[in-house]
């Protein structure tokens, strides 16, 4: 038996999708509850690709010298899309419906209630472990 054999893949706990009303305002014709949408975990690459596409570098004044900037609000949107599994948001068709082009802008269109986008955010980051640093988590268990 390998040294390492507690941490073959076998082991590894897999994270199941999860569901998540994201909007009042698209309920089911039957029953009249808000619709529920499809989340699935995302992976360290996929959100590690996402900053890239997120992060920016911004002069600081000085000749030739620059920092990175996170772009938040579209880190966020970009996050979300991933993660939502139903309704397919890349969806031509759907896409159509509502006159965009991106799944970002369908995303701002289906959830348009700032209220509803700020608490949906909050769900996908946490639900993907975005919520809390390192730090956090070492004093949580410190505790």
């Amino acid at each position: 038996m390998s040294k390492f054999s507690k941490f073959m893949k076998a082991n590894k706990v897999v994270r199941e999708n999860t569901k998540y009303a994201a909007t009042s305002s698209l309920v089911d014709p039957e029953t009249g509850k808000p619709l529920e949408w499809e989340l699935k975990p995302l992976t360290t690459q996929e959100v590690q690709r996402i900053q890239d596409e997120c992060t920016v570098e911004v002069p600081t004044g000085k000749p030739n010298v620059f920092r990175t900037k996170m772009l938040t609000t579209k880190f966020v949107k970009k996050l979300i899309c991933a993660s939502v599994v139903v309704p397919n948001l890349y969806d031509a068709e759907l896409q159509d419906s509502y006159d965009v082009k991106t799944p970002e802008e369908l995303l701002e269109q289906l959830v348009d209630d700032p209220g509803e986008y700020n608490a949906f955010s909050m769900f996908v980051q946490k639900f993907n472990h975005l919520d809390k640093g390192l730090q956090d988590k070492v004093d949580e268990a410190k505790n």
